[in-house]
């Protein structure tokens, strides 16, 4: 396939990291006296980006490798090479470029220009703004009343350029109807996960995280928290499984509600419901109106015929090498607000309760790759779902995630994030927090917590995790 960079988007991403560091310099200039204060989220870290690149001990192979995957994460898909029908956006890195490839939502949502890109005639839907995070669209229930759950591409291929070549063509497709399915309250969203050292993450035992979720039982029951890894073990059988990890009975990891297993697994499905290319994962298209058919299917496979081993691998293989290899992002050891109050919101992060589920560090197993082997994984998160209550509630169930259950979130790379939850309903740190607390939520007991905390110590916190 050919590929074109999306070098626009990286752009995108630099205007941000300056935009927010002008506003974290003037809002983190605060009272001298501490009568009227209130904590308030530093915004968004405005250094340089400590996150977008390759673990330092790689192989010179195992480098060339990643430079591949970075190549094609970053490439915009064309129609004559199977983007579509329907889609999200056009590349990988469009949606995950904050603050560098790899990353979430950048603060200039591509989705707008991407409407009209190449002659597209989609109109953009009320829910994706300028200003606002790149979005997926999930329909809770079916006309009939039956649970849906899934993506509903907001973008078609119609007009576009290759679209209109005959035969198949012309292709033209309507979007769904968004402002309908809005009016009846039918309609959920989701962001970009950050990718960054996602291959860690891989790696951890399921041992690790089974006994990390049996730790610190007591405190967690007086909290209220729960937590469960998303698996399910009936007998030593599995079937029928959804969440994507066959029937071998292991913990998944990856997505909003842990409902993917593999970087493979989450690379193919993505390539596939976000882009509409399909692959060796997933072969089918999304969408099988013939007139809107200009590539073969699956449109990218291995390439058998290829000189290199670089160039065997297909788009999907590429992108999970490239996650695997992405370092962890770095947090600040000063920035915001200073050590002392960095270190001290740390200490109080760990005392309300955030860590019994936003766990600070793992370890991973040996590894064949040197870089992933026995390493630390400081990623804050348990890497279970959690019952969030009917605040958060997005009543989609995936694998063993039911309606209000959502993986904790983690938190390495958030001082340097700009929207936050799984919807990106807010930019705003401190409410990020608060939205943890509903009706039925595990967190509630944390919440109050942290609400009592004094206004400084709040701000402690907030500090340390913009940090992070």
């Amino acid at each position: 396939m050919k590929r074109k960079l999306v070098t626009s988007l990286s752009l995108a991403g630099s205007v941000a990291a300056l935009f927010f560091f002008q506003i974290e310099m003037a809002s983190s200039q605060f009272g001298g006296g501490s009568f009227g204060f209130n904590a308030s989220d530093p915004g968004v870290r405005g250094d340089p980006a400590g996150a977008g690149t390759p673990f330092a001990d790689l192989t010179a192979n195992q480098r060339a490798f990643f430079d591949s995957g970075a190549v094609d994460f970053a490439a915009a898909e064309e129609v004559d090479e199977g983007l579509g029908p329907r889609m999200n956006l056009d590349s990988c890195g469009g949606c995950h470029i904050q603050p560098a490839l790899g990353g979430t939502s950048p603060f200039v949502n591509p989705q707008v220009a991407f409407a009209s890109k190449d002659g597209g005639t989609d109109t953009v839907p009320s829910f994706i703004r300028a200003n606002g995070p790149v979005r997926e669209a999930r329909f809770v229930k079916n006309l009939d009343g039956t649970a849906d759950g899934g993506v509903h591409a907001i973008f078609t291929i119609t007009g576009r350029t290759g679209a209109n070549v005959s035969p198949p063509g012309p292709c033209v497709l309507a979007q769904p109807d968004f402002a309908g399915q809005l009016a009846n309250n039918n309609v959920i969203f989701r962001i970009p996960t950050p990718t960054f050292g996602a291959g860690l993450m891989e790696q951890i035992p399921d041992a690790a995280i089974m006994a990390n979720q049996a730790s610190n039982t007591s405190r967690k029951q007086s909290l209220g928290i729960r937590g469960k890894p998303n698996f399910h073990v009936a007998g030593r059988t599995i079937t029928g499984m959804t969440n994507n990890n066959g029937n071998d009975g292991t913990i998944a990891r990856f997505g909003w509600k842990a409902q993917n297993k593999s970087l493979m697994l989450f690379s193919g499905e993505a390539y596939n419901v976000e882009m509409g290319i399909t692959n060796e994962l997933f072969q089918t298209e999304r969408e099988e109106a013939p007139q809107c058919q200009f590539a073969a299917v699956p449109n990218d496979v291995t390439n058998f015929d290829a000189t290199t081993p670089v160039e065997v691998l297909g788009g999907i293989e590429r992108f999970a090498n490239f996650m695997r290899f992405l370092d962890a992002p770095q947090p600040s050891p000063d920035r915001p607000g200073g050590a002392a109050s960095i270190a001290n919101g740390r200490q109080k992060f760990v005392e309300v309760g955030c860590a019994l589920c936003h766990t600070p560090s793992f370890s991973t197993s040996k590894s064949t790759i040197a870089a992933l082997s026995e390493k630390p994984v400081n990623l804050f998160s348990d890497l279970l779902v959690h019952d969030m209550g009917d605040g958060l509630a997005d009543g989609v169930s995936q694998g063993e995630a039911g309606p209000r259950e959502f993986r904790t979130a983690p938190l390495w790379g958030l001082g340097q994030r700009i929207f936050f939850l799984h919807d990106g309903r807010t930019s705003n740190l401190e409410r990020a927090i608060r939205e943890h607390s509903s009706f039925g939520s595990e967190a509630n007991g944390v919440i109050n917590n942290f609400n009592n905390l004094g206004e400084r110590t709040k701000q402690d916190v907030l500090n340390f995790l913009r940090s992070l």
